[in-house]
């Protein structure tokens, strides 16, 4: 089992920046890729970002690509997601996730409880 912990959500103006961190405790946990979901109002969750563990590839959706940087801290299993130049559309909760494998669909093998970020105009 892992869980995750998300933190770091909150309301910002366009343009601006957040970053949320992800606590992952359990087993293995250097066995996972992690990675983040979303889930606007009305719309499915979707694919954000990912990062493996062994060699620190990077993954990101083409619609935060170039804006968001996700990162990780092996030595106390925390994962980041840093979000520039965030844009209304950016509105999502948004959930850490954990998995064997990048994974760019729902559900991931792991998820947490989701942190609200809000973009206003």
């Amino acid at each position: 089992q892992v869980q995750l912990v998300e933190s770091g959500g909150g309301l910002v103006q366009a343009g601006g920046s957040l970053r949320l961190s992800c606590a992952a405790s359990g087993r293995a946990f250097s066995s996972y890729v992690m990675g983040w979901f979303r889930q606007a109002p009305g719309k499915e969750r979707e694919f954000v970002s990912a990062i493996t563990w062994s060699n620190y590839n990077t993954y990101y959706a083409d619609s935060v690509k170039g804006r968001f940087t996700i990162s990780r801290d092996n030595a106390n299993n925390m994962v980041y997601l840093q979000m520039n130049s965030l844009k209304p559309e950016d509105t999502a909760v948004y959930y850490c996730a954990a998995d064997l494998k990048v994974v760019r669909a729902w559900p991931p093998a792991y998820w947490g409880q989701g942190t609200q970020v809000t973009v206003s105009s």
